[in-house]
């Protein structure tokens, strides 16, 4: 699989998995969590190929989301 395939093959697994989180965790219809990951910072930054986000597990991202929506901003999660 070409590098770039790739790329956005796990991007596109991310998004899939973090709508699903949401979708669960705020007990709203699958469309709903779409929209508003779409609008997050987070799925800038995981769609900016530039950034890395891609590698990151979906729980990770998911958290990266969690953090942004209640603090405002997106923002590193300290290990």
């Amino acid at each position: 699989m070409a590098e770039v395939d790739r790329i956005g093959f796990l991007t596109e697994l991310n998004i899939q998995d973090v709508v699903a989180y949401i979708a669960e965790d705020d007990k709203i219809e699958y469309d709903e969590a779409i929209d508003r990951f779409y609008r997050s910072a987070t799925f800038s930054k995981l769609t900016d190929r530039e950034t890395g986000l891609y590698r990151e597990s979906a729980a990770y991202l998911y958290e990266l989301y969690k953090k942004e929506c209640a603090n405002g901003e997106l923002t590193q999660i300290d290990d």
